[in-house]
């Protein structure tokens, strides 16, 4: 049964997509049944429960007894809810928090435990230069004692590993804190519930559960943008956690200074605190993602070449990556062929002829300055004007980014340049990228019209 489930797992996960499996299928736990023909399956809360049974119940039923054709039922119920501890008061703070809010944070019983994603645990995140930094912050504020800093704020592009260290931190603070109360949510599930507290005119519940926790972890902050009353409550919240010297961890797309639409004081909270970014992953190190997760699945061998093919064509992400080798495997253990690489250029098909658009540097070249209303030359000349200079930088940028061109090849291509000055226009605008919200804008325009 609990290969059967590992199995509908994957095939969840490559039918519903990537985002809405993490939020609502990923936290489906299985559960022992008295009958081996009845498949019981529990979520955390009666909301999922109910949303997953009116969407999910019948292709659930369908995917178990396509692998287990003696299925009977399928079973979804809600878990159990862990017993409340004591409240412990806090000490005096700074900034306290408005009387009613306060007294109801004091009163409030711990929570049940947030739908962490087993898997997602530090000794399970393969690290490289390109996420150490993010790590070892990650870690670093999970560990007990005073709190170094907070808030920790991680960005990266999708799929790079933002959630999978989330899910980290707070398993290893739970680990270390089993009565402490600990929130792991979307932005977006923030603002439904702070509507919802608000049409039920019962907001201070909703203030108490996020403003007692003693660790909260906010995912995709990018989708609070222009919600102004959600960034008024998310404002407030953010000044409560902090002032009670309590742990925040938010991740978003961008770094802080770069998101549009939310507002100056907010950025600037989450500017105070650690600011770590995720950089694109390397090929070796998504070989090693590749090698890592193949360790769990004993049954099934992928050849080096296999491994080889995934980890230089599927580049954009980590999820999509670990999604291909999903899809390879889950296939051969379906069919019972024997994983190769025709097998595997068979079974991704699209997947990977998405992935095979090759980009030159020509192409980058003429992109850029038609962005930036240049001429093509301009990308060679000597000219060191800004106006030329910042587009010539981005250039150079996105050719080492989406090219296998050498430094020194790609310096020769940008009017015989020497390779330390690709290097500078590289580590200039991966720095911008950060800081400067045009530069910003202009590269994800530029990549998505290059990789599009």
């Amino acid at each position: 049964m609990a290969r059967a489930w590992t199995r509908v797992r994957a095939n969840l996960r490559l039918s519903a997509g990537a985002r809405l499996f993490d939020q609502w299928l990923a936290p489906i736990q299985l559960v022992d049944s008295e009958d081996d023909a009845d498949v019981r399956l529990t979520l955390p809360s009666a909301f999922m429960t109910t949303w997953v049974k009116s969407h999910y119940a019948d292709r659930l039923v369908h995917e178990f007894r396509a692998i287990l054709p003696g299925i009977r039922s399928v079973e979804i119920d809600t878990a159990a809810r862990v017993a409340p501890v004591e409240v412990v008061a806090a000490e005096p703070v700074p900034v306290a928090a408005p009387a009613p809010v306060a007294a109801a944070i004091e009163a409030a019983p711990a929570g049940e435990r947030p739908a962490l994603d087993p898997r997602l645990t530090f000794d399970r995140f393969v690290a490289d230069p390109s996420n150490m930094v993010a790590m070892n912050a990650a870690r670093a504020l999970a560990q007990p004692g005073p709190v170094r800093f907070s808030p920790l704020f991680l960005h990266g592009g999708t799929g790079q590993g933002k959630t999978h260290l989330m899910n980290a931190i707070a398993h290893a603070f739970l680990a270390a804190h089993p009565d402490a109360r600990v929130m792991l949510m979307s932005a977006e599930r923030f603002m439904f519930e702070f509507v919802a507290a608000m049409r039920a005119r019962d907001t201070f519940a909703f203030k108490a559960k996020l403003r007692g926790c003693d660790l909260l972890l906010i995912d995709d902050l990018q989708f609070i943008a222009g919600k102004d009353a959600t960034q008024e409550e998310f404002f407030h919240t953010v000044n409560e956690i902090m002032a009670a010297g309590k742990r925040l961890v938010i991740a978003a797309d961008r770094a802080p200074q770069a998101l549009d639409g939310v507002e100056p004081r907010i950025v600037g909270r989450l500017a105070s605190g650690l600011v770590a970014d995720i950089r694109p992953s390397t090929p070796e190190l998504r070989r090693a993602v590749l090698m890592r997760r193949i360790v769990d699945l004993p049954e099934v061998a992928v050849p080096d070449e296999v491994v080889d093919l995934l980890a230089n064509r599927i580049t954009s992400s980590i999820r999509e990556l670990e999604g291909a080798l999903t899809r390879v495997t889950a296939y051969a253990m379906l069919t019972g062929e024997t994983i190769d690489l025709d097998f595997a250029q068979a079974t991704l098909g699209d997947m990977l002829r998405g992935a095979q658009r090759r980009v030159t540097i020509d192409q980058i070249q003429k992109a850029v300055a038609d962005h930036f209303e240049l001429k093509p030359l301009d990308m060679l000349s000597a000219r060191r004007a800004r106006a030329v200079a910042r587009p010539r930088q981005i250039a150079m940028y996105l050719a080492k980014r989406l090219t296998t061109r050498s430094l020194p090849e790609i310096g020769r291509k940008f009017g015989g340049r020497d390779h330390s000055t690709v290097i500078h226009a590289v580590r200039r605008i991966e720095e911008l990228r950060d800081t400067d919200r045009d530069v910003e804008g202009a590269v994800r325009v530029l990549l998505g019209q290059l990789e599009g």
